[in-house]
């Protein structure tokens, strides 16, 4: 059947009961039908890359599909694609990482319907994932979220600390002058407090060696180079110190 041969009207009756005029809208419809397959097991879209369904790389797929001309040039097209995305999951292509909104999605499953979130503590896995850990440094970083991640985490139920972030970045102004484990202390706080909003922001402990985080108070941490010279110190770090690089998810720093 050629769809160039019928009205207009016509044609989108039949696509709208699943007629595929295009071979390469016949794959992207069998990767939708992973895509929904995906979302049916794990509650979200955002995959890791490596993700497989169905004998496809769903992952891939999704990953290709967020970025730009990632649906395809035509205009038309490219919406209903997306609406169709949007209609398994309205976050399929979220404002921040996709590793945070993986992470997310994997909490939320711990919430039953019309309940809130319990206690969480570092260490509770889901899918792999460390969601206890993830959600205190979503907690600890929480004026460094974007307002849409502190929407989401108050519909779990999930609240900011009781100490507002201000005075958790003034820390390490108070302990400038202090010296602990090898390393003075006020560049290690600044440190914990830059990686601190880093993850909170980016849901990942993985920074690159060039990367600089500035905080708050206009303060620069060059966090890339810190946390290379803080795993190569280990042995000089009290024992203090190194609680709170793990719990901040640095696998390096917890106790053998």
């Amino acid at each position: 059947m050629r769809g160039g041969t019928m009205l207009p009207e016509r044609a989108e009756d039949l696509e709208a009961v699943g007629v595929v005029w295009d071979p390469a809208d016949a794959a992207w419809e069998e990767n939708l039908g992973a895509a929904r397959a995906y979302y049916a097991a794990y509650g979200t879209l955002a995959a890791p890359v490596t993700a497989m369904v169905m004998d496809r790389p769903v992952g891939q797929w999704l990953a290709n599909a967020r970025k730009k001309n990632g649906l395809g040039k035509d205009q038309a097209r490219a919406r209903r694609r997306a609406a169709a995305l949007a209609a398994i999951d309205p976050d399929w292509n979220p404002d921040w990482p996709v590793d945070w909104q993986r992470h997310y999605a994997a909490l939320a499953g711990l919430v039953a319907p019309e309940s809130v979130l319990g206690d969480v503590e570092p260490g509770a896995m889901v899918n792999g994932l460390d969601v206890g850990r993830w959600l205190a440094a979503q907690q600890n970083g929480w004026e460094q979220l974007s307002a849409g991640q502190r929407e989401r985490l108050a519909r779990l139920g999930v609240r900011p600390p009781e100490k507002p972030a201000a005075e958790a970045v003034a820390v390490p102004a108070q302990a400038r002058s202090r010296r602990a484990g090898g390393a003075r202390g006020g560049a290690f706080e600044r440190g914990v407090a830059a990686l601190t909003q880093y993850t909170a922001r980016e849901g990942t402990v993985v920074v690159a060696r060039s990367w600089s985080e500035d905080l708050p108070d206009g303060t620069s941490v060059r966090l890339g180079v810190w946390l290379s010279n803080m795993k190569s110190r280990r042995a000089t770090l009290t024992g203090e110190q190194l609680q709170q690089l793990a719990s901040l998810g640095l696998e390096w720093a917890q106790a053998a």
